[in-house]
């Protein structure tokens, strides 16, 4: 009975962090997105620079980096090679600037609300890219579903009140770009055994994407940013900004590591609503029931997309279990060969073993 209470007492404590997680991640995503809106679009702060506004964000990252790497020593630094970082982590750091340069751009001329909808096709750009560069295999199922997933995303683009051509283009750039990211993380680090931590990271990946952005910001904003002489740089806000989106690169790592990258899908829905519902009552955004029915659709899609993950990574991790206790009791009832044991109690024993083990199994895959 104590064995059970503590057992009960163990699995609230980790959903109780998990959920800490979740809402952490959750509070600071909503946080970074609406103060980007506020301060990149025209009608609030009036700061339309997203190139400028990203790196501030990469400079600040790769500072405090490098602090707590090389100078505070609070993270061991991950040993790489010139080879590996020049094939490996610049190009994922290019196509993360080209993701959070062309996302950023998008708050100019669409809503939050509209963006979220539109940030809705990220599995299907994902599942996609991944079919093409054979990181996932193609089923007619899930095709069909990322093509419902689709059809919502249209009718919700369809609906919207504010649509904005040039703004729709960049935030699909912008998930396009970020799924190729996702998928090239999985080729060009994981496959060669390489984790990188949170700081660590952004140590390796955040100077990658100043410097990438570095081009077009000379020739894009720099010029006017030269003509705007009335701009003094605020340093509460671009500072707070700034400390927000690293802690939000942060909770991103955080998130996943304790958890997985199912539960950040699932918390992300929740975000995304939660951000509908405020662009809406708080900003006065305009969200039309067309709108609203458009992606209720991807979000159905979406929800029966993360679920299918769910119960794949459950039966592959039952199927470990199952080998794991399949392995062990073979190895047990050898070494009772060994000792000399007769061969029907041999069969009891390992019989009598494997079910203890199957049963153990069963309690700590429920819980």
């Amino acid at each position: 009975m104590g064995k059970g209470g503590s057992l009960s007492e163990g699995v609230v404590k980790k959903i109780l962090l998990s959920y800490s997680y979740v809402a952490i991640w959750i509070f600071l995503s909503f946080t970074v997105i609406v103060y980007n809106k506020y301060i990149l679009d025209k009608k609030m702060y009036n700061w339309p620079f997203p190139i400028s506004l990203t790196m501030i964000h990469m400079s600040f990252c790769s500072t405090l980096a490098f602090l707590l790497i090389k100078v505070f020593k609070v993270v061991e630094p991950v040993s790489m090679s010139r080879e590996v970082f020049l094939s490996s982590v610049v190009p994922i750091g290019a196509l993360y600037s080209l993701s959070l340069w062309l996302s950023n751009s998008a708050y100019i001329y669409l809503s939050v609300s509209f963006i979220q909808m539109l940030k809705a096709l990220m599995p299907v750009a994902v599942y996609s890219i991944g079919v093409l560069f054979k990181k996932e295999g193609f089923k007619t199922d899930t095709m069909v579903n990322m093509l419902s997933i689709s059809f919502g995303v249209a009718i919700a683009a369809y609906g919207e009140a504010r649509f904005d051509t040039w703004g729709v283009m960049l935030q699909l750039g912008a998930v396009a770009f970020e799924a190729t990211r996702l998928v090239m993380i999985q080729i060009l680090l994981t496959s060669k055994g390489i984790t990188l931590n949170p700081i660590t990271s952004l140590y390796y990946v955040a100077p990658c994407c100043f410097v990438f952005l570095l081009v077009p910001w000379i020739f894009v904003e720099l010029p006017v940013l030269r003509e705007t002489s009335s701009f003094h740089f605020d340093f509460f806000v671009f500072g707070t900004n700034s400390l927000c989106a690293f802690a939000l690169n942060l909770a991103v790592f955080l998130l996943v590591g304790k958890t997985s990258a199912l539960t950040m899908n699932v918390a992300g829905v929740v975000k995304d609503w939660l951000l509908i519902a405020f662009s809406w009552s708080v900003i006065k955004d305009t969200v039309t029931p067309i709108n609203l029915f458009g992606y209720g659709l991807a979000f159905l899609g979406v929800a029966y997309y993360n679920h299918s993950k769910l119960q794949a990574l459950k039966a592959k991790e039952a199927q470990k279990k199952s080998a794991q206790a399949d392995e062990e009791a073979g190895r047990l009832l050898e070494e009772r060969e060994g000792d000399g044991i007769g061969k029907k109690s041999e069969s009891q024993g390992g019989s009598d073993f494997l079910c203890s083990l199957g049963c153990i199994g069963v309690l700590v895959y429920v819980c």
